[in-house]
């Protein structure tokens, strides 16, 4: 048997085939190293659908790569030796291959960045991390932009990126005539308009192993298993994401903001899950986007929108986590310290709003950014739910959740515990904004026209106390003006039913309690 050159070590999150450290892979010569780890699926209480996400994808990706002659050595979560750790799981690797040295692509998350500094001294073995450039910006590039303050909001950042690949540009003038078509996306969804039914793929024999799996090991973990829809292999994902171009991306545009009862998807891709993992790149994406534009076949606005939401945000985000970490996570601005309550893990609530979209996510693994922004992340706010929990929950309900991506947008966009590193105020949103962009609101316990009383939309009263109570804070905020100019003139009786109001409500929601099921010690 020839001599191992490199062991080359591929995460759950770097399914790509052009991956930096297997562009040079010699079949010959080396050894691909994927591993299934119990603490990875474990460290928060991830949805089901979740981990047969991503441990489907990832044995069918181990296939791809045997298909094409290479040595893929594959550690099953099962596996009576399996260590359950990455760096347990590599020196195990080392011992069977006896490799020269070991390559890898920079992991996704500060956690497994740190636990990947101590390993080529404990392996005695020379240690390769190569960038990821599977992103526009790579975290040098984010760093030399920071540092020459082009990075302050994500608007620039966003025109700097589009100027520096050419993505919807003409020379140096944006297409269309200006850089963001935010106001024209901005629609409630029309009575009588019918999404269009979205493709879902049906699980092979391999998938329904692994789900088989799930609900053995994970069966206690949030969210139902099945019905199991996700791609899970990069030909399926690229199906996916042709059908979001063809058939929803024309209507994205102007219904991004949308929300709609019994309407888990509505226009939006789906395909989140499958960049983050690696089935699809971000270049690839925008370029079948913006082809669709120059084709004809997608207004402006749809193209544009759904482009920011790739080329703009999810490069920020992973520029400022990249940058910021570990301090980032420490912040805490408004000094948020309640509880987040029990039902955003049972979705039992008299808040039709807050039911719909934690049904959605405990269904299907997803909810799309407004729901996650001014519904569920909404109520965390004016609730003044602690940073830390409510991460914890994002990070562990949806498909897409990685660190990076998740959370400097639910720390700074959700809660604006970064103090405005992120966006430049708090999104925060009475009842009347719920009730104007969703259908949630008809047939609900609460009135979103009833500021205070029994039947009130509790929203609107934990807006006003939200106010009141961060008022040293954000009063001086110019963008948060004219909600305290109005509070200025509330009188003091007014205030104190509000403040009153609020107690009363946050009172009865009081307590963290996941379901007992959620311990995590039992037995791995």
């Amino acid at each position: 048997m020839p001599k191992t050159r490199h062991l080359r070590l591929v995460l759950g999150d770097q399914l790509t085939r052009g991956l930096a450290s297997l562009t040079d892979l010699d079949p010959a010569q080396d050894v691909v190293l994927m591993v299934e780890v119990a603490a990875e699926a474990q460290y928060v209480p991830h949805h089901k659908q979740k981990i047969a996400f991503l441990l489907s994808a990832m044995r069918h990706f181990a296939e791809t790569l045997r298909a094409e002659g290479i040595t893929v050595d594959y550690v099953l979560l099962d596996d009576p030796a399996n260590s359950h750790s990455f760096g347990g799981e590599l020196a195990r690797a080392v011992a069977r291959h006896a490799p020269s040295g070991i390559v890898l692509t920079e992991p996704g998350e500060w956690r497994v960045w740190q636990m990947m500094q101590g390993w080529a001294d404990a392996l005695s073995l020379p240690v390769e991390i190569r960038a990821d450039d599977r992103f526009f910006c790579t975290r040098g590039d984010f760093a030399a932009l920071t540092k020459a303050r082009k990075t302050g909001r994500m608007e620039f950042f966003y025109r700097q990126i589009r100027r520096r690949t050419g993505i919807l540009m003409q020379g140096q003038v944006p297409q269309g005539g200006q850089w963001n078509f935010d106001a024209d996306n901005r629609k409630p969804l029309p009575r009588g308009l019918r999404p269009p039914a979205r493709l879902r793929f049906a699980p092979d024999a391999l998938t329904r192993s692994v789900l088989d799996l799930v609900a053995a090991r994970f069966g206690h973990h949030f969210g139902d298993l099945e019905p199991f829809g996700w791609a899970v292999t990069r030909d399926a994902a690229l199906q996916a994401l042709d059908h979001f171009i063809a058939t929803c991306l024309p209507r994205f545009g102007d219904y991004q903001d949308a929300m709609k009862a019994g309407e888990d998807f509505l226009f939006h891709s789906l395909i989140s899950p499958y960049l983050n993992c690696g089935l699809l790149t971000a270049r690839e994406v925008c370029a079948r986007a913006e082809a669709a534009f120059q084709a004809g076949a997608v207004p402006i606005n749809a193209a544009e929108g759904f482009i920011r939401q790739i080329l703009g945000w999810r490069e920020f985000v992973r520029g400022i986590y990249w940058t910021e970490m570990p301090a980032y996570a420490q912040s805490n601005h408004l000094n948020a310290q309640r509880d987040l309550p029990g039902f955003y893990w049972t979705g039992d609530t008299p808040m039709r709003c807050m039911a719909e979209c934690i049904g959605t996510t405990r269904r299907t693994a997803y909810a799309h950014h407004i729901q996650r922004l001014m519904i569920t992340g909404n109520f965390a706010l004016l609730a003044g739910v602690a940073p830390a929990q409510i991460e914890d929950w994002y990070l562990a309900v949806y498909a897409d959740a990685f660190e990076w991506v998740e959370l400097p947008n639910v720390h700074g966009m959700v809660m604006h515990a970064d103090g405005g590193r992120l966006g430049s105020k708090p999104y925060a949103a009475s009842g009347a904004y719920i009730n104007r962009m969703s259908d949630y609101c008809p047939g609900c316990a609460f009135d979103p026209k009833q500021k205070l009383g029994a039947r009130a939309c509790p929203f609107n009263y934990l807006y006003w106390n939200f106010l009141i109570e961060n008022e040293a804070t954000l009063a001086r905020n110019p963008r948060m003006a004219l909600p305290y100019r109005t509070l200025a003139k509330m009188p003091a009786d007014q205030r104190q039913a509000i403040i009153h109001a609020s107690a009363q409500f946050l009172a009865g929601q009081a307590g963290w309690s996941p379901p007992a099921q959620l311990r995590l010690d039992d037995g791995w």
